[in-house]
């Protein structure tokens, strides 16, 4: 990438991409942004949907974070939306990097995937080489990660980069989980022993950008850090941080009565480890989550 004037950033004005152009104009990348809801204020974002095609000629790498927000009901409705907004978009990203003559092509793709992959797989210590879990959420992780590896096939390194719960100002599930330990309403989620892998946004990010550069990061990657928490463990930490307690656990019953199958997702256990970014030398800011949480909580 050294010598990579310029990168695509799919999902650009959402809550993960909105920080990367300012992080690759540090390392001398310039960004083109694209967005289905339009740049609004951001400037130098191309507005995409069904009808407009993506054209990635003059771009050394491609990032894309596209993907609807899962975290609700699993209806037959919202499952196609999340089918097409990962397997769909990847789908399009893919052959619209296949359109371009091969000398053209960029040379790698940063793809976004989740440790949902994994399944339910209880104190399994999970790396990279873990194999896929069963489940809706596994199933529709991996059919996302095998549309993306088809551009390996044309000359791209290809980054699957599987992030567990990020925690950050401006995402969703950090300001649900404010507001309720804010409350004093914050507790457990069923027995509290499931594994929940987390990371800061800003380490995240961070990620995305060392996966840019590095020639020795392919295939898939935990976005995850190296610290994971049960569950019982974060919610404790959480409500600390906070200056709040947290004795309202919810039983697991509620939670899949509530939610349905999302309400078992939160219940399912991935103890995940980024053993390829630390083989890789990447040096998380925020290694454990007292640290993030002293950075976010102020």
């Amino acid at each position: 990438m050294e010598d990579a004037p310029r990168a695509a950033i799919i999902g650009v004005t959402g809550f993960i991409g909105g920080g990367l152009p300012a992080l690759l104009a540090e390392r001398g990348v310039a960004t083109t942004g694209f967005s289905r809801s339009g740049g609004g204020s951001v400037p130098g974002v191309v507005r995409w949907g069904r009808s407009e095609a993506l054209d990635f000629a003059g771009h050394q790498a491609v990032i894309n974070l596209a993907g609807a927000p899962i975290h609700r009901r699993w209806n037959a409705e919202n499952k196609r939306e999340f089918h097409e907004s990962r397997v769909g978009v990847t789908r399009r990203v893919v052959e619209a990097i296949r359109a371009l003559p091969a000398e053209l092509r960029p040379k790698v793709l940063v793809n976004g995937s989740a440790v949902g992959i994994y399944g339910d797989r209880g104190d399994e210590v999970l790396t990279e080489s873990s194999a896929p879990g069963t489940g809706y959420l596994a199933e529709l992780c991996h059919e996302w990660e095998e549309t993306a590896a088809e551009a390996e096939a044309l000359g791209v390194r290809v980054v699957r980069l599987r992030t567990g719960v990020v925690l950050g100002h401006g995402g969703e599930a950090f300001g649900k989980l404010v507001r309720i330990f804010s409350t004093g309403l914050g507790g457990r989620l069923g027995s509290g022993r499931q594994w929940m892998p987390w990371i800061h946004l800003d380490d995240l990010r961070a990620a995305i950008v060392h996966a840019l550069f590095s020639e020795n990061l392919t295939g898939p990657v935990n976005g995850c850090a190296p610290a994971a928490e049960r569950n019982a463990d974060f919610t404790r930490k959480f409500a600390a941080a906070l200056h709040r307690p947290a004795i309202l656990p919810v039983p697991g019953f509620a939670l899949k009565l509530a939610l349905g199958g999302f309400g078992g997702a939160l219940l399912s256990s991935q103890h995940a480890r980024p053993a390829a970014l630390e083989a890789d030398g990447f040096r998380f800011r925020f290694p454990t989550l007292e640290s993030a949480l002293a950075d976010l909580v102020r």
